[in-house]
């Protein structure tokens, strides 16, 4: 059995302004360590996927900084969408290649800005995921047990009392809810966060596209046909130009009767705000997380970032305040998830340069 891993990696990562941009967004940035979070994603992959089976879905605008950033990848496995239009696409267009290279194959499919402690215990759910989806033709998704009410993310639930080898049957998949829905999800037991890591064979996700999504079927048998030819990048422009932009959760997960989950039980964030980036920080005795020269007084829970210039804080509390050479956000740490909106502004008043 044949084993690729697909890195998407798309996304500008718009809650991450002013440090992420859409030359450099979230996942070509160091947020924890000396690496970025795309060369983490593809370091926990030593020892289960060759290099040369890795591929990265990704823009033109960021596809020079991805093969910069990783030299140890075939530079023709760096594939750019020429628009963005969700994970189904993603999906499609990774199934397509994989197809042409061994449609046999089992597909782990990753985002590139997860934050995972645990690089072992991820490293063997992977593992049991992969033989199972080989064996059972089923998709897989790995599901976080919730250790709070987080209405960030999306649930998934399944039927507990039936599995094998962790491997459990899901029943259904909900959206991000509010607090009450999250406590009662905590409450009850079998509901875990929904991780959007997903692990199947070729042939299971080309049929559930098939079934499911016809018009992307259509599509992705139009890349197949044209991958490694000339025509390919005019015929990828051409079907994505067509193509709904869904997720590949609403699109097949949602609506397939054949999806199980494996629970990891690795720490783990998609990271999906400043918020979070303060929650894994390491914090000093007033509980701030401080990057760079700082000089705080009064000043607690706050994450301050300013690594190119000396910032003195007073009398802050609960805040986020990121010193970029361009820009400077200050926000409460509540307000975390409402950053995107200043890129939004900044779109709209043709602040180009600022985004």
């Amino acid at each position: 059995m044949e084993v690729f891993a697909i890195i998407m990696a798309g996304g500008i990562g718009s809650r991450f302004w002013p440090r992420s941009k859409q030359k450099a967004p979230k996942q070509l940035m160091k947020i924890f360590g000396d690496k970025t979070m795309i060369q983490d994603t593809v370091a926990r992959l030593d020892g289960i996927v060759e290099n040369k089976n890795i591929f990265v879905i990704t823009n033109e605008i960021q596809k020079p900084q991805v093969v910069e950033q990783l030299p140890q990848l075939p530079e023709e496995n760096i594939i750019d969408e020429p628009f963005g239009k969700n994970t189904a696409a993603c999906v499609g267009l990774s199934a397509a290649i994989v197809k042409k290279k061994n449609s046999k194959a089992v597909m782990i499919t990753l985002p590139a800005d997860h934050f995972i402690k645990d690089v072992k215990e991820f490293q063997e759910n992977i593992t049991v995921a992969i033989k199972f989806a080989e064996k059972s033709k089923g998709l897989v998704t790995i599901g976080i047990n919730p250790n709070k009410p987080e209405t960030g993310y999306g649930y998934i639930q399944i039927d507990d009392k039936k599995s094998d080898e962790n491997i459990h049957k899901v029943l259904t998949f909900a959206e991000k809810p509010n607090l009450g829905t999250a406590k009662r999800f905590m409450k009850a037991g079998d509901f875990l966060w929904n991780s959007g890591m997903f692990i199947w064979s070729v042939e299971a996700i080309w049929e559930e596209i098939k079934t499911h999504m016809p018009d992307l079927y259509s599509g992705i048998n139009e890349i197949y046909d044209a991958y490694e030819t000339d025509d390919f990048k005019k015929v990828l422009r051409e079907v994505y130009g067509q193509i709904k932009s869904i997720s590949i959760d609403y699109g097949v997960m949602e609506k397939s009767k054949n999806v199980y989950l494996t629970k990891g039980y690795f720490d783990w964030s998609d990271v999906g705000s400043w918020e979070a980036v303060y929650e894994l920080s390491e914090k000093d005795k007033d509980d701030n997380a401080k990057i760079g020269e700082v000089y705080s007084s009064d000043t607690f829970s706050s994450y301050i970032y300013s690594p190119n210039k000396f910032t003195a804080v007073i009398g802050g509390h609960n805040l986020i305040v990121i010193d970029t050479d361009e820009a400077l956000l200050i926000c409460d740490r509540n307000n975390a998830q409402d950053v995107k909106n200043i890129v939004d502004y900044l779109k709209m008043n043709n602040h180009k340069e600022l985004i």
